[in-house]
């Protein structure tokens, strides 16, 4: 892939999401309605084959949760749909993509969605699921050769969301600068803000998903926060729609610096201090969340297992010694290729590594790549959108 788009955004909520629609309105158009299709594929909805009524249904059931959650956010979409022309039900769904799943996923949250609309879906029994996710991890100061704390991540996604995949420098009228590694049309994915608080993700399969609040904006509102304290409270008290791991670093209330590590599902979620360092892939580590994961199957249970297995020898043996070079280095891992931490699709495993983010909270640099890591090279940013 060539070097990372990286598209400047400053000023008001709807100016930010005007911008970004202006700038992007094509590929949001075809991204949104390629994810639209997908909400109904079974490949992501653990079997469940639902109908586009069922989505949009779903989708107008969530609205009311991000407009309470984040009216700023929601402004930020209406700017962007008028840009583009496309609804604002369409975007919060692409934005909230593998959170929304788990919605579709749910059949009391199909069947509540559509008998509030007077038009209840027939039963059905969901199977296993066969969706990819991420790879993410959290070093601490403590285990690395140059004393500095990283948080970073492949970003593993359908293909056809590679050629999507940005940079974007946001400086809003009101709060904290941030960089964000995200796809066009999505408010935010992976990012680090002026102040040092870094966010990341990786993809959880949740069968209590419900109306709620999708990922990205949970992840935009906390990157929107002065301390690591204040951004796990956002996502520890907002009504989630589907699962995901986080990954957190920043400073706390004392400046000093701090990890942790929350799994997290529509309805629970666990909080783990990071201890050294953390690696997380896409299936539950905590006993009373297991029990609330959809089913995986096939390559996509293999990949998970092996990528989290690589992830900890990789770190656990490199103690000490570890650099932005060296994480570069995990992030472009092989011991095959979807079984690697560096995905790459397989036949009937539509799914690869779409681009990596790794970040310093201390320096205040991120390090990203698009395309698989093995086949690109990183680039070097700095918040306030500085391409070093």
């Amino acid at each position: 892939m060539p070097p990372i788009r990286l598209a400047h955004l400053s000023g008001a909520p709807y100016a930010l999401g005007y911008a970004h629609g202006k700038a992007f309105a094509d590929e949001i158009a075809t991204l949104t309605e390629e994810r639209m299709r997908l909400s109904c594929d079974p490949f992501w909805t653990g079997g469940r084959q639902a109908n586009y009524a069922e989505v949009i249904a779903l989708g107008k059931a969530c609205l009311d949760y991000h407009e309470k959650f984040s009216p700023e956010l929601m402004d930020e979409l209406r700017g962007m749909a008028a840009a583009t022309g496309l609804g604002v039900n369409e975007l919060v769904i692409m934005n909230g993509f593998t959170d929304f799943v788990d919605t579709v996923a749910n059949p009391k949250a199909v069947r509540d969605a559509m008998i509030a609309q007077s038009n209840p879906p027939p039963q059905q029994t969901p199977d296993q699921a066969d969706a990819g996710g991420c790879t993410a991890f959290i070093v601490e100061p403590s285990i690395t050769a140059d004393g500095k704390g990283y948080i970073g991540q492949t970003w593993d996604m359908h293909t056809t969301a590679t050629p999507h995949v940005i940079m974007l420098d946001i400086q809003p009228e009101n709060g904290p600068a941030l960089l964000t590694f995200t796809i066009t049309g999505c408010v935010g994915m992976v990012g680090l803000n002026e102040h040092g608080v870094a966010v990341g993700i990786n993809n959880l399969l949740g069968k209590d998903g419900r109306a709620g609040v999708h990922w990205p904006f949970v992840v935009r509102k906390m990157l929107a926060q002065r301390n690591v304290e204040a951004a796990l409270a956002v996502l520890t008290r907002a009504r989630l729609s589907g699962a995901h791991n986080y990954v957190l670093m920043g400073p706390d209330e004392t400046g000093a610096l701090q990890g942790y590590n929350i799994e997290a599902t529509a309805t629970r979620c666990h909080v783990t201090e990071a201890q050294g360092f953390v690696a997380h892939s896409n299936h539950c580590l905590i006993d009373g969340l297991v029990a609330l994961e959809r089913p995986r199957k096939g390559v996509s249970l293999a990949s998970t297992q092996a990528r989290l297995a690589q992830a900890n020898h990789y770190l656990d043996e490199r103690r000490g010694t570890i650099t932005i070079d060296t994480l570069i280095d995990l992030t472009r891992y092989h011991e095959g290729e979807a079984l690697s931490v560096c995905a790459h699709a397989q036949p009937g495993y539509d799914v690869e590594s779409s681009g990596a983010c790794i970040m310093s909270p201390t320096t205040r640099e991120l390090w990203a790549v698009w395309g698989n890591p093995c086949q690109n090279a990183y680039e070097r940013f700095v918040v306030e959108g500085v391409r070093v």
